[in-house]
């Protein structure tokens, strides 16, 4: 959806759009901005994916690698935490790009996907390190055409990956992506399994329920990561009622992540010792199948843990 389009009803946001823009790109698609609330100011589906001038303000605790990425990149488009599994950055491209993303420090630029000789080293890598499992990150891994997606995943059985995941916010932000040709293709490449990207039960609309439901029908297993973010989910009430209705769609919750401290996210960021709080009462009002972890993903790049164990280990 064009800038101006979304400027007649947010004129307030023109003074930072451009600014914000150059930094971390802003991008709402048709499908997305149906389901805002225009007339609420503090809509949390326009809060996810509109420019803030705190974004373009320096706050204390910024990082520009704050899940430690960059530390652990054996090769570009590559990240190696864990033994056993290997994660490929297929793009920098998104259908949206949300302001509190993790790797906004890493925005579309003169680079926005790999060249073929630093894929070929890539694929060379993922296949080769002893991983049993590769996960299809990015950027969002739907952003690319389904032939490259195919072949990757065929290229990584052909070096004996064993299961794939494939994590995508396309089927929330973009349902039309999720066509009968790429559940078709994707069902065929199984064992695959798709980790979609919901924060508010509100972004689960009929054409984003229809796009879920052909991934699951396919027998494609489904589960959900969402961020805790302050003006969006910071509520139990929200967070029972995501975790309910993604249970009715057949989706398992998996994930409830700590906002990661990138550089530009601060007005996201809850504390976790709330968080925690929060994640209890959720687990009290819901079913086992509806209850995801509460993790995070420290800077030093040793992988998710739960939070409070986190919080132990910070105060040793």
């Amino acid at each position: 959806m064009g800038r101006p389009e979304v400027l007649r009803e947010r004129p307030a946001l023109a003074g930072v759009w451009a600014a914000a823009d150059r930094l971390f790109p802003v991008r709402v698609t048709r499908s997305w901005w149906a389901r805002v609330d225009a007339a609420d100011a503090d809509d949390p589906l326009a809060r996810q994916v509109l420019p803030a001038a705190s974004e373009l303000v320096a706050h204390a605790g910024d990082l520009d690698d704050p899940v430690g990425d960059r530390v652990r990149s054996p090769v570009p488009w590559v990240v190696h935490k864990h033994p056993d599994r290997v994660l490929l950055l297929l793009t920098k491209r998104c259908h949206v790009y949300c302001r509190y993303c993790f790797r906004r420090t890493l925005a579309p630029g003169e680079h926005e996907d790999p060249d073929p000789e630093a894929w070929r080293r890539a694929m060379a890598y993922a296949t080769g390190c002893g991983a049993r499992e590769a996960i299809l990150s990015g950027g969002d891994p739907l952003a690319v055409r389904d032939a490259h997606l195919f072949d990757t995943i065929d290229t990584l059985r052909d070096g004996g990956i064993k299961v794939v995941r494939l994590h995508s916010r396309a089927p929330v932000t973009y349902p039309r992506r999720v066509t009968d040709a790429l559940v078709a293709g994707l069902a065929a490449r199984g064992p695959v399994w798709v980790v979609v990207h919901v924060n508010h039960p509100r972004e689960l609309s009929p054409d984003v329920d229809a796009a879920l439901a052909r991934l699951v029908d396919a027998g494609l297993p489904v589960l959900n990561q969402s961020v805790l973010l302050a003006g969006v989910n910071d509520d139990v009430d929200v967070l029972v009622a995501l975790s309910e209705a993604l249970v009715e769609r057949r989706v398992r919750p998996y994930y409830l992540h700590q906002t990661d401290a990138v550089t530009g996210n601060a007005a996201f960021r809850v504390d976790p010792h709330r968080g925690v709080a929060l994640h209890r009462a959720l687990r009290a009002r819901v079913s086992g199948i509806a209850a995801p972890r509460y993790v995070v993903d420290p800077p030093d790049g040793s992988g998710k843990i739960d939070v409070e164990d986190w919080l132990a280990r910070c105060t040793r």
